[in-house]
């Protein structure tokens, strides 16, 4: 009989998550001293970050967690470990500045708010580095981690560096490198509508606008996972991705690729939708609303569990309350739903044949899903506290009864070396 393992986050943060963000927003509205989003949004993100993670320290201790790495009684303080770590820290940053100089993608004006907010967020991240790096180094047990493994491969120090410490590395700080800006941009976008929203012509009708704000919530709860990477919070990266399917699957649903992918293979949505199908008022139209916005909500609920902790392709503490206490993957079980309500390609105006091929081809996203969930339950089992946890699904869970088919069935994956 398999038992529950315990999560790596208090249920309640999810609650603590979503009231940190409403009180940052009315913080912003309030002031609103700024011309641009983006400044509303990096003050929201601080704003939710202190909360959440300050929160998590005095209430759950997550500091004291064996998890992190660190040992109150251990006090190694070394400043020439320190320096390597720093070098090593602005090797990370190379990387994706590198990306961002080299892709035209980056050239799109969507990602102008994050590239104008980078020269005011980097100075005092850089300059805090420096005692955050020396205190927690050291109280580490094994403070050789990866920023110490990108530095000596800058000072050339190839004997040194372990090269499986260092592909996880920069794994990590790849999926940060892509996410951030994305994510980022999502949320200007949204910070926009939600400061206009009140003033004049600056309303929507109230589907959209809980749809839209579910949304805001979730850019912004999602970017502050991918800055507040921090050890002695327990919100670092343990491992990330390493198969390439999982890289592949995981980056196909984002931009640009999604546009290529949507555009040219799965483009199962129409100019027909839920919305020109029923008709605005009626009790039909409310109950399908309402049913959209309650999955959506479970794929918001989803996000917050992780308090400051979510990240695609990595793994950072494994869930096993809230949504998950239901279902291995909530989030992916709730959108791949609601996109059925919202095109309802099955009900095309092109005819029956194009209703088909469009249900084919939503089909085809949740395909893209469902390997985005074999693979990172393929990862993820490499602790053994997920493999609890999955077993214990296999009895327990929501899905529990569906027949256990060979793409359904938790397999006891190994990866060697993560």
């Amino acid at each position: 009989m398999q038992t529950l393992p315990k999560s790596a986050v208090h249920g309640g943060m999810a609650l603590i998550g979503l009231g940190a963000f409403a009180a940052g927003l009315l913080l912003v509205r309030a002031l609103r001293p700024w011309d641009q989003a983006w400044q509303a949004c990096l003050l929201l993100m601080a704003w939710t970050a202190l909360l959440i993670l300050g929160i998590d320290l005095a209430w759950n201790k997550v500091h004291r967690r064996a998890s992190t790495g660190l040992d109150p009684a251990h006090h190694d303080p070394s400043l020439s470990r320190t320096a390597v770590k720093l070098l090593g820290l602005l090797g990370s940053l190379a990387l994706p500045a590198l990306a961002y100089f080299t892709f035209p993608f980056y050239t799109d004006t969507l990602y102008d708010p994050f590239f104008a907010m980078l020269p005011y967020l980097l100075p005092v991240w850089l300059v805090a580095a420096v005692p955050y790096f020396y205190l927690v180094d050291r109280r580490m047990r094994e403070p050789q981690d990866g920023y110490w493994h990108l530095g000596q491969a800058l000072l050339l120090r190839w004997r040194e560096v372990d090269g499986a410490a260092l592909v996880q590395h920069l794994l990590g700080w790849t999926v940060k490198g892509f996410f951030l800006p994305l994510m980022f941009a999502y949320m200007c976008a949204d910070m926009g509508t939600a400061l206009a929203f009140g003033d004049a012509g600056g309303t929507q009708p109230g589907f959209d606008a809980a749809y839209n704000a579910i949304f805001f919530v979730d850019v912004t709860l999602v970017s502050v996972g991918y800055l507040a990477t921090f050890r002695v919070t327990d919100t670092h990266i343990r491992s990330s991705e390493p198969s390439m399917l999982g890289w592949v699957v995981a980056l196909a649903c984002y931009q640009p690729f999604w546009g290529f992918v949507s555009g040219q293979f799965l483009a199962y949505r129409g100019d027909y939708g839920w919305q020109q199908w029923l008709p605005a008022g009626s009790l039909g139209y409310a109950a399908w609303g309402a049913a959209i916005l309650v999955l959506s909500g479970l794929y918001l609920w989803a996000t917050l569990s992780f308090a400051g902790r979510f990240s695609n392709l990595t793994h950072r503490g494994i869930l096993t309350n809230g949504p998950y206490r239901f279902t291995k993957h909530p989030a992916y079980v709730a959108k791949n739903i609601s996109w059925w309500l919202i095109s309802i390609p099955f009900l095309s105006q092109g005819g029956w044949l194009d209703g088909l091929l469009r249900c084919l081809m939503l089909l085809g996203v949740n395909a893209i899903y469902w390997l985005r969930a074999r693979t990172e339950e393929r990862h993820l089992s490499a602790d053994p506290v997920y493999v609890q946890y999955a077993l214990w699904m296999e009895e327990h869970g929501l899905l529990r009864a569906v027949p256990r088919l060979p793409g359904l069935k938790f397999l006891r994956y190994r990866i060697p070396g993560v």
